[in-house]
């Protein structure tokens, strides 16, 4: 009688477990739950391409200023070309 007792216990726990998992996951599958998912992702899209276009314009900005000094360094004319004679 126990034996069945526990079986039956150990049937309904997971019987209730795999309803919330599946309710779960239908409220997951919803139109509205999904047009959420996808707005999140685009807006992290977007800051995630603002991210990197800030970093391209620091590093060129730096790479500007190290070809500035050494162009500076090597004596260049007053036009900002060597000009062959």
């Amino acid at each position: 009688m126990v034996r069945r007792v526990f079986w039956f216990a150990v049937g309904a726990g997971v019987a209730i477990f795999v309803y919330v998992k599946v309710r779960d996951y239908l409220k997951q599958a919803t139109p509205q739950a999904i047009g959420n998912r996808v707005v999140g992702s685009a807006a992290g899209v977007g800051e995630r391409a603002q991210d990197f276009v800030g970093r391209v314009r620091t590093a060129m900005a730096e790479r500007e200023a190290e070809l500035r000094a050494e162009f500076d360094d090597r004596g260049a004319g007053s036009d900002g070309l060597d000009q062959p004679d």
